[in-house]
């Protein structure tokens, strides 16, 4: 789908029809349900097409509602890399919520999750308009949402994760604010490799491959695996990267 908005004196292009449902959705408006400025700079917008929902930085789109195997893939995948059980999870970026909704069903009941999220009225979007994605999951007694720059909540921690899930990019650069490359340097990843306890495992989601990246992850001391996941059902070109990062024992 096409999720620009209309712009004066010019018509809005169709929706792609990628899929039999974007095909019945074709002609429906795309409204602009609000939009946020970011900390440091720049602008989110939530715009609603129908029954979906995305949120944009620029013409880019961060997070849509329709497809969202990969965000949940982050979640459940760095589970199973930690053998199941129970943890301490940080969740960098709460979006629409798909990532903490599955690390919820992922981990047990003992376990407990804080949510770092930058611009607030991502969190009010959550509770408003996106509060049947993700509403549900803010209420779980397990959760402690933060209002604070990721990077900060890292930095301060000291071996007190089991599992770091970043999704505040589209990748492993500083695309929302450039000051998001800390989480991706040299000393960033070794800030990260701090705040993980042995065995634990910082996931990173992104939407294109970065060799150097992965090489900047084994010197920080991070065994590292790397795994597609389509971008959308039926997808065979388009993939989404899954970095898994793991602190040896």
């Amino acid at each position: 789908m096409d999720w620009r908005l209309p712009q004066p004196g010019r018509p809005r292009p169709d929706p792609v029809p990628a899929t039999s449902a974007a095909e019945a959705r074709r002609g429906l408006p795309i409204e602009l349900v609000d939009q946020a400025a970011i900390p440091g700079g720049g602008t989110l917008r939530l715009l609603k097409c129908g029954t979906e929902f995305s949120i944009q930085f620029g013409d880019e789109e961060l997070m849509g509602s329709r497809d969202h195997r990969s965000e949940q893939a982050l979640a459940s995948l760095t589970h199973q890399r930690l053998g199941g059980g129970d943890g301490d999870i940080l969740i960098g970026g709460l979006g629409m919520g798909f990532t903490l909704g599955a690390a919820l069903a992922a981990w047990t009941q003992e376990s407990s999750f804080v949510v770092a999220e930058l611009v607030p009225s991502v969190v009010t979007w959550a509770r408003g308009p996106l509060a049947h994605l993700s509403g549900v999951h803010l209420a779980d007694p397990r959760v402690s949402l933060k209002l604070i720059d990721v990077h900060d909540e890292i930095s301060a921690a000291r071996n007190r994760y089991d599992a770091i899930l970043l999704d505040v990019d589209n990748g492993p650069e500083g695309f929302i604010k450039l000051e998001n490359d800390r989480l991706y340097c040299n000393w960033g990843l070794r800030e990260a490799h701090a705040a993980l306890r042995p065995g634990g495992v910082l996931a990173i989601w992104s939407a294109f491959p970065d060799p150097d990246f992965v090489e900047r992850l084994e010197r920080a001391g991070f065994e590292v695996d790397e795994t597609l996941v389509p971008a959308f059902a039926d997808a065979v070109d388009d993939w989404h990267r899954l970095l898994f990062a793991a602190k040896p024992n």
